[in-house]
């Protein structure tokens, strides 16, 4: 008889968070190490967002608040919904938990019985398939390899989808390639879901205003309305508002669920931390200028990583829509050996090597699903993005 739950073995500790540590133990050290595995801008947070969270504090907005969320945040999330994705939303359908991990948690908590399977289109957020695990259901991963530009057809979720399957969890701009579905893709998926009434969509938008070369976000309730009434929308500050640390998420669907949701979130944290959302409240509210020169700084270092790294013979490295990943090939360097006598026999093992020897933190393909590959996040400094490359180039050179 085990101490622990039998549910823990079903799930594996995050991988991203794991390289992050990895990185984080070396550069501790003394090892000079450049950490390519965080997915978070390196922008501070806004000065008004800040300055109103000061206000918060001097006003004594410290003492708990509604489990799910104060009602001026509710409010401009609704507002937020209407004005950028033309979706009609009450506060009542609008649900706020510590950060867009918990959201989908408690999604899946709420909705999940044995048996029931979620369709997880891969490469993947690492934390899908696993929320998935924890909940009790069953995930259904669908590859989408670089033939396809990362992206989901049609066909394959026509295929992945059976009596038992519950949910649908869509992200885009995606976490960790960096792909995004236009309006086209994503209304031939919607057509597929109007036909399958049974299977509900888990939009995680959290990338939304992450969008480059006039890439035109959308997401799926706004282009198929048919599927308003069993769709959760998942957003957040994370992201776009470098906000990581304040762990505020939120998402709008049908009351029935999100009332679900919020018993979940009763019997868990209970409600996010109370200046955050005074802070989240003005991030959505207030201006909204820097999103424009945050993003032409953000295609500039995707720029430059991605001709560095298409530089690399054996390597390919398509140029995503969003976010701030991509998310390269390294099949023409399997079977090749690093001076030191190593054999990349997958991309598990080039990870490993390259922090090792190069001292350059990426995450490997394999713990989002689709191989060989590895994700680069390239939220962070041209300079350290240039010398990261460089070394990648060096580390790739050596390789026979």
């Amino acid at each position: 008889m085990t101490f622990l739950s039998a549910t823990l073995d079903r799930v594996k500790p995050s991988p991203t968070i794991a390289v992050t540590n990895k990185a984080a133990d070396l550069k501790a050290a003394g090892h000079d190490v450049i950490g390519l595995g965080a997915g978070e801008p390196d922008f501070d947070t806004p000065q008004s967002i800040k300055d109103a969270a000061v206000v918060a504090i001097a006003l004594g907005k410290t003492k708990y608040t509604a489990v799910d969320g104060i009602a001026e945040l509710k409010q401009a999330i609704v507002a937020k919904l209407k004005r950028d994705n033309g979706l009609d939303y009450t506060a009542a359908q609008v649900t706020v938990g510590t950060g867009g991990k918990q959201v989908l948690y408690n999604a899946l908590i709420a909705t999940m019985n044995p048996g029931d399977e979620v369709i997880v289109p891969a490469p993947y957020w690492v934390s899908y398939p696993d929320m998935v695990l924890l909940a009790g259901g069953t995930p259904v991963t669908v590859p989408c390899g670089i033939e396809s530009a990362f992206k989901m057809t049609a066909e394959q979720l026509e295929a992945a989808i059976t009596p038992k399957t519950k949910w649908l969890i869509f992200n885009s701009p995606s976490n960790p390639t960096g792909a995004g579905y236009d309006r086209e893709e994503l209304k031939a998926l919607t057509d597929v879901l109007m036909r399958h009434p049974h299977v509900w969509v888990l939009a995680d938008d959290m990338y939304e205003h992450l969008a480059y070369d006039g890439f035109k976000f959308c997401t799926p309730a706004e282009v198929e309305p048919g599927l308003y009434d069993r769709t959760l929308t998942v957003n957040g500050v994370s992201k776009a508002y470098a906000m990581t640390g304040w762990r505020i998420g939120y998402a709008a669907g049908p009351e029935m669920l999100i009332k679900a949701m919020r018993k979940v979130q009763s019997q868990s944290t209970s409600n996010p931390c109370s200046i955050s959302q005074w802070a989240a409240v003005e991030a959505l509210n207030g201006p909204q200028d820097f999103l424009v020169p945050n993003n032409e700084k953000f295609v500039r270092r995707r720029n430059i990583v991605v001709e560095m790294l298409n530089a690399i013979e054996g390597m390919e490295c398509p140029v995503p829509e969003g976010a701030f990943y991509v998310y390269p090939s390294i099949k023409g360097l399997i079977g090749k050996t690093t001076p030191n006598g190593v054999k990349i026999e997958n991309d598990e093992i080039f990870a490993t090597a390259l922090l090792e020897d190069a001292g350059v933190a990426v995450v490997f393909g394999a713990a989002f699903g689709v191989s060989p590959n590895f994700r680069v996040s390239y939220a962070t400094s041209d300079d350290a993005l240039t010398e990261a490359c460089k070394r990648i180039q060096t580390f790739c050179a050596g390789l026979v």
